[in-house]
């Protein structure tokens, strides 16, 4: 199979980019290699570039503001992909939205794949980009992007359908360029809150984490601090139930993440990266602090995997017309 490029956007720490590459494994499960190559990755968050780098090895990734980096040159690519800033239409923040800068960083996404012409693009943002204003927001969105001559659709998609363990809804935008002409199928769905014929059950936390509770397991691995915030009355200040899946790992709780459900101490880094998916070997620089925002700005690498594969059976659809018409011609 040949390889696809992209380019990547928003990019953080790697979530989605470690998602669409694969070749990673977690909770004993493998997520082979996908036929994807990033020529490049974007984010304006120094920190979260420098684990990406660590963790990437050679990827050209560019720490620099996205409103001037698409002012430059960009790579032609397949695809390119980004979770555009989320916290203005987040139901938990103050939901400005479109009517500040960064809730309309959205735009230089637009410009980029303008530039990039990929065959598909793929954006990611949270549930409250439906609500915002009636959907004014998402519906200004998704005609921005049509007007650069693509066909978008989306779809509300929670990660614990996928084998995360973690209750966390994300809008997902898929745009295929309009001379394509094949239509998005979304995921396979691969758990439900009931397991039933063909699905498996949720994961839960304690299945996660569980090993973590040990010592010598805990010592193994990388980033297994944890914030000391004592409680107070703010988010995060619950202890999670260890038969379901986690609460929203989120990316500003200021220290307020949520506690063990077993231990007297709130969830660490690395706890945290496990209900996120990422590989226990995926390693997050800088401190604790940073590793928690990291963490939580991520798409969960194994939802984007399985993202991934729809994406490759339009491109792998697109391929073959294309060699059928070379035949037939």
């Amino acid at each position: 199979m040949d390889m696809y490029t992209i380019v990547s956007l928003f990019s953080g720490c790697g979530g989605l980019d470690l998602g669409f590459v694969g070749g990673f494994e977690f909770l004993s499960q493998y997520y082979h290699k996908n036929p994807f190559k990033i020529l490049l990755a974007n984010d304006i968050n120094a920190k979260a570039t420098q684990t990406q780098k660590h963790n990437f090895g050679d990827v050209n990734i560019v720490c620099e503001d996205v409103v001037k980096l698409v002012e430059g040159d960009l790579p032609f690519a397949d695809v390119l992909v980004g979770g555009f800033p989320c916290q203005d239409y987040s139901l938990a923040g103050k939901q400005k939205g479109l009517e500040c800068d960064r809730g309309n960083l959205y735009q230089s996404m637009v410009k980029a794949v303008a530039k990039v012409n990929p065959k598909i693009f793929i954006a990611e943002n949270v549930k409250g980009l439906l609500l915002w204003k009636n959907g004014l927001a998402l519906q200004t969105i998704v005609k921005d992007f049509a007007n650069c001559g693509y066909n978008v659709t989306y779809k509300l998609l929670n990660v614990a359908d996928y084998g995360v363990p973690q209750l966390r809804e994300r809008v997902i935008l898929v745009g295929i360029r309009k001379d394509i002409e094949i239509e998005m199928k979304w995921p396979t769905q691969t758990h439900s809150q009931w397991a039933t014929s063909g699905l498996q059950k949720w994961i839960s936390v304690k299945q996660a984490i569980q090993d973590l509770e040990c010592e010598r397991t805990q010592n193994q691995l990388a980033n297994h601090q944890y914030s000391k915030a004592k409680k107070n009355k703010g988010q995060g200040n619950k202890i999670i139930q260890a038969d379901l899946p986690s609460p929203t790992i989120r990316a500003e709780h200021h220290g307020n993440i949520e506690f063990h459900y077993a231990l007297p101490r709130r969830l660490s880094a690395r706890e945290a990266a496990r209900i996120q998916s990422f590989p226990d070997d995926f390693v997050f620089l800088q401190s604790t602090t940073d590793a928690y925002r990291q963490i939580g700005n991520a798409v969960p690498p194994v939802f984007a995997w399985h993202i991934a594969q729809s994406i490759i059976q339009v491109l792998e659809s697109q391929r073959a017309n294309v060699l059928t018409c070379q035949k037939v011609g």
